[in-house]
């Protein structure tokens, strides 16, 4: 049997590899252990109570019996191994008895087709209604199992659920253990340091800060370094200091890291003879031409051009201008614009805004002028190349007579902080924090000024706007330390690719973060001598009272506290409308609340299990185990209280005492984990944020008077830059916050690029054209970084790879469906553009995955030996995944995309201090503590109904803004999950259905 349809719940033969159990016997106390993992969710989530989908899964007597037949083969069977080589992975696919034990026949016909795409998505529940064993919802198997199914999930619907979390576990324990790849510590992660596996390191030289660093004596000099005193009470600046022990870590200017190989990186320059044997001589930076592949593949088609007018609309912003678009039915604009203002947070390759400014290289469209005219891309486009950190040949070592290189052919550098921190709106270096303005009445507080002819009162203020860049400024005029090109936008320390949507969010948590101020203020007005929970590290024993707290330590608290409403947020709100299905809530919410919310006995116990592997030197321990019981506690707050050993009753007798110090670095420090390699974010990580489809090129105005209408149709691009405050200031946040809440954001999936995109203007760049296709510059930027292409990318992250341009179309699709005949033509674009060879059985071409005989892939993928073969190995990362035909139910990314989230989305909380065991009031204030727990200020306040089964508390991000929009009181009432389109009924469970709520049937988004 291939190795590719071994099991999560078996061991893999044919190839050496460590289980995570070494006894039989101990297999199914694990398997029983897991479950409860899942199970114990049932707090979380209850049993539908609805009527079952017409569609659900109705199995028989006989197909229920075969199904529970499965199960006992499949726990016979016991847990999977991890295996020791990279090539012998999950890759996401399952065993027969595996599928039909959690899926039914339906798993199981989907698992005869071998499709390359995972196969948790067929199990039972894991979609909407017609996902679920309607027989278990009917009732008639409740009655037979009773209350006990409900608590250990015997019941086929949480079968499937909980297989679908377990798949998902296995993926990140591989990904933990075959994908991290810093650019300064690799060598030491290979070969390890005094006897120490490398994988279990938790200090690293490369990490300390060097002799020229200004706070490199405070930290101890060229002697141990220890971050102490005011470098560890708050966020810093450039974000040194997160870890302890490693005071670069993250901090601005640091390198990106990779998940793949170092080897694999840069396939278009032929470094290794794989790479070579893959591409052969087909590849270079502008080959195939970026432009080419924008217009073929990226390009959004009209059936009404005129009305479109390449995404500028219509004069005087008419609601009549129409731009098609493929529309996404359970995701918002505000979802869109929420990621770009992330992803300023958390990595940028620019410094002010441009990358190398000592000349521009053309962009592709290599055509005559006849030829680029028809295909409607510019010969003169020019960009600038990217910024590059190191690019002299890599230095090699060797380990076990086996030759690594030590870091990537080429290294970029992250120009903001990698932490969670809002450093966009605070700052990341001392330019940036000059631009954040603070109120010079209050200095806690941001500025925010009122709109012309208002006053504060009537709660409409915004951010003021940056004055004269300084480059064009007089000696005597005052000015802003910006490029010129961002004068007269809303003043904030991350300025660049301002649109509206980032400003509407820069706006609303600079509301908020004033709102924490006051409430803080008045907390120290009413009790002036009480604990604010506060710590000096300096004096930690001294009480710090409400009236103590000077403005300084207030604003500092403020942002950890926004900072944390953020992550909060895109970790528990944002994702789980990303990827919209049961078994992605249970994970989100896992990774925040925990799984154990409502069981401390097992929290307890777990969290002092996971105290003994955090310490522990065995890299088994230490990396897969606690991954994967971190998800009991939770990732949130882990070490954030510490005990003596005292029985695991203790907590619930209220007879344990949290010893947790301020005084102990351990105890700061101690709940995070970086599995071996300091935390960065990768290049594949920004890669897969390459989301430009989810913008529509006109965005549809309305007015909360009159919300069902839609009274313009403003371009996007004209929310760009100092358009985006203008915008913002005449409609005001509350028209916006709707606008953007009931329009439909953008399928990810080729032709849906928006038009506005692939003309932007860019006249500071000094090209000919004057334009820019951002689609092409997608391309451009990952070949300049080194990403591998579409296949191999895959494979580096454990999943399987394609064969041929057919396997984009999905085959379960009825021949005659428009959505396959879509399928069909992309991939013949695809074949045109990216060609075909007569392929060489003899050249290997990956050594990251091997078949069951042992067989790493060749050159013909499984075909004969000197046929004509589609240059599948040679699509772009960025191609591939938006081609991608099939997606678990509800996802708005690929599969590809996903499994780049399951490592690093974990991680940057891991990884992080102020998410773990500094999640404290030391450092929060002890209002600040509590508003991050409860979203807000005023204890938890919980949804009306059960949303998809749930009882939840209102979502943080429906509480920022009642709190910084109350206009928006009414319309927020029906909202569950601010990204979900406002106007849209969710329907019983994860529907997917584009229809009213009550109370919007008028609405003109359903009227089509």
């Amino acid at each position: 049997m291939s190795a590719s349809l071994k099991d999560a719940t078996r061991p893999a033969s044919g190839h050496p590899s460590r289980s995570l159990v070494h006894h039989g016997w101990r297999h199914l106390t694990l398997a029983a252990m897991l479950a409860l993992l899942s199970a114990s969710g049932a707090t979380l989530v209850n049993a539908q109570d609805t009527s079952p989908h017409p569609e659900a899964d109705k199995p028989t007597w006989l197909e229920t019996w075969a199904s529970l037949r499965a199960c006992k083969r499949m726990v016979a069977g016991g847990l999977r191994d991890v295996p020791d080589d990279r090539a012998d992975r999950f890759l996401g696919k399952v065993q027969r008895d595996t599928a039909h034990c959690r899926g039914g026949q339906r798993a199981l016909e989907a698992h005869r087709r071998d499709s390359p795409w995972v196969d948790w998505q067929t199990y039972w529940a894991t979609g909407d209604g017609a996902s679920r064993n309607a027989n278990y919802d009917d009732g008639w198997i409740r009655s037979l199992v009773g209350g006990l199914g409900e608590r250990v999930h015997l019941n086929p619907n949480d079968r499937g659920i909980d297989g679908a979390l377990l798949d998902l576990e296995y993926q990140r324990v591989e990904l933990i253990k075959f994908n991290l790849f810093d650019n300064y510590t690799y060598r030491e992660y290979i070969q390890g340091r005094d006897g120490q596996p490398g994988t279990t390191l938790t200090r690293w030289y490369a990490m300390r800060l060097p002799p020229d660093h200004p706070d490199y004596q405070a930290v101890g000099g060229e002697g141990e370094q220890l971050c102490q005193g005011e470098l560890i009470r708050h966020r810093t600046l450039t974000g040194i200091c997160n870890d302890l022990r490693n005071p670069l870590m993250g901090s601005t200017g640091t390198l990106f890291a990779r998940n793949v190989e170092f080897d694999e990186t840069f396939p278009d320059e032929g470094h290794s003879e794989l790479t070579r044997a893959r591409h052969g001589d087909r590849l270079d930076l502008m080959t195939p031409d970026p432009q080419r592949i924008s217009r073929l593949l990226f390009t959004r088609e009209q059936t009404q051009p005129d009305r479109c007018n390449q995404g500028r609309g219509l004069p005087d912003h008419s609601p009549d201008a129409h731009c098609d678009y493929h529309k996404a039915p359970f995701f918002n604009v505000l979802a869109a614009f929420w990621i770009q203002f992330m992803t300023h947070d958390w990595f940028s390759h620019l410094v002010e805004g441009e990358n190398d400014r000592s000349g521009l290289h053309p962009a592709g469209c290599d055509l005559s002028r006849e030829e680029a005219a028809k295909l409607g891309c510019r010969p003169d486009d020019a960009f600038q190349r990217s910024l590059v950190a190191q690019q002299a040949p890599a230095k090699s070592f060797e380990h076990q007579d086996k030759a690594y290189q030590q870091r990537a052919h080429r290294t970029f550098r992250n120009t903001v902080t990698a932490w969670w921190d809002a450093s966009q709106l605070y700052g990341y270096d001392e330019v940036s924090a000059s631009r954040v303005k603070r109120d010079p009445d209050d200095p806690a507080r941001l500025l925010l000024t009122p709109l012309p002819g208002t006053d504060e009162a009537t709660g409409q203020v915004y951010l003021p706007r940056f004055s004269t860049s300084c480059e064009h400024a007089s000696e005597e005029e005052a000015c802003d330390r910006i490029h010129p090109v961002w004068s007269n936008q809303a003043a904030t320390a991350f300025p660049d690719n301002w649109t509206v949507g980032v400003a509407f969010y820069h706006n609303v948590f600079a509301r908020e973060h004033n709102a924490f101020v006051e409430a803080f203020r008045e907390q120290a007005a009413a009790t002036p001598e009480a604990d604010s929970g506060l710590r000096d590290p300096a004096e930690p024993d001294r009480v710090i009272r409400y009236a103590d707290v000077t403005d300084d330590e207030l604003f500092e608290a403020a942002r950890l506290v926004v900072s944390a409403m953020i992550a909060k947020i895109h970790t528990i709100e944002w994702t789980p409308q990303l990827l919209y299905d049961e078994p992605l809530y249970r994970g989100m919410n896992s990774n925040w609340r925990g799984l154990f919310e409502e069981h401390p006995f097992v929290e307890n116990a777990l969290s002092r299990v996971l105290d003994r592997l955090r310490a522990s030197d065995d890299e088994r321990h230490a990396n897969a185990w606690y991954s994967v019981l971190a998800a009991g506690p939770g990732i949130f707050g882990l070490g954030s209280q510490r005990y003596e050993d005292a029985s695991v009753f203790a907590k619930l007798t209220g007879q344990r005492e949290d010893i947790w110090s301020l005084d102990n670095p351990e105890h700061i420090n101690g709940g995070t984990n970086h599995f071996g390699s300091p935390f960065n974010f990768p290049e594949e990580f920004i890669t897969v944020y390459r989301l430009h489809p989810l913008v529509p090129d006109l965005l549809e105005v309305r007015d909360i008077e009159t919300p069902d209408r839609i009274h313009k149709k403003v371009p996007a691009l004209e929310g760009f830059r100092v358009g985006a405050s203008d915008l913002l200031r005449q409609e005001g946040l509350a028209d916006w916050a709707l606008s953007m809440g009931r329009q439909r954001l953008g399928l990810l999936t080729l032709g849906n690029h928006g038009q506005f995109l692939q003309n932007l203007a860019m006249g500071h760049l000094g090209s000919d054209s004057g334009k820019l296709d951002i689609a092409a510059l997608d391309i451009i930027r990952d070949r300049e970084r080194g990403v591998p292409r579409f296949n191999e990318f895959r494979r580096q992250y454990g999943l399987k790879h394609l064969t041929s341009f057919d396997d984009f179309v999905d085959s379960s699709l009825p021949e005659d469906s428009p959505e396959r005949q879509r399928q069909e033509k992309m991939a013949e674009r695809m074949r045109e553009i990216y060609g075909q060879h007569v392929c060489d059985a003899s050249l290997v071409i990956s050594h990251a995955y091997r078949d069951a005989e042992g067989n790493y892939p060749n050159d013909c993928l499984g075909h004969p030996d000197g046929t004509l073969v589609d240059n599948v190995e040679d699509v772009d990362a960025v191609v591939g995944w938006l081609a991608e035909p099939v997606r678990p139910h509800g996802f708005a990314i690929s599969e590809t995309q996903f499994v780049v989230f399951i490592l690093n989305a974990s991680r940057r909380l891991f990884s992080d201090r102020f998410f773990t065991s500094s999640f404290r009031p030391e450092f929060y204030t002890q209002l600040g503590h509590d508003w991050v727990m409860n979203n807000g200020p005023d204890g938890v306040v919980m949804e009306t109904g059960m949303p998809n089964g749930h009882r939840q508390p209102v979502s943080p991000m429906k509480r920022v803004l009642q709190r910084s929009v109350p206009e928006l009181a009414e319309e927020l009432e029906s909202v569950v999950n601010v990204f979900d389109p406002w106007a849209r009924d969710r329907g019983d469970y994860y529907s997917l259905d584009w229809v009213p709520r009550p109370g919007a049937e008028n609405d003109e988004a359903f009227v089509e």
